[in-house]
């Protein structure tokens, strides 16, 4: 496993996409028939695949395609280890504004 901490956002970029390419050709699937399945267009694929812009929800369209919905899903699930962890996770759902902080209380 990479550690992810130690680089360049570009280079996870190309890591995943690499990923995903190799994913999809392990499935024996041609960037049309994934197209096709996620209801998006080839070009969209390629994109995807060399590491151009796309709209997230393309992303999540090409991992549901490929079966790999359960990692995406997994990507931003809260760390709740302890009791503490949930009880906090909890109020921080309650809570509607991030305040800002101030320099004054240096």
């Amino acid at each position: 496993m990479m550690d992810l901490s130690l680089t360049k956002p570009g280079e996870v970029v190309k890591l995943l996409c690499d990923r995903l390419r190799k994913e999809r050709l392990s499935q024996q699937m041609t960037q049309a028939e994934v197209a096709a399945r996620a209801g998006i267009g080839v070009n969209t694929v390629s994109n995807l695949e060399s590491g151009k812009n796309v709209g997230f929800e393309n992303v999540v369209r090409v991992a549901m395609v490929l079966g790999r919905f359960r990692e995406l899903e997994a990507l931003f699930k809260p760390k709740v280890d302890t009791l503490d962890d949930i009880l906090k996770y909890e109020k921080s759902l309650k809570r509607q504004r991030i305040r800002k902080r101030t320099d004054d209380a240096e």
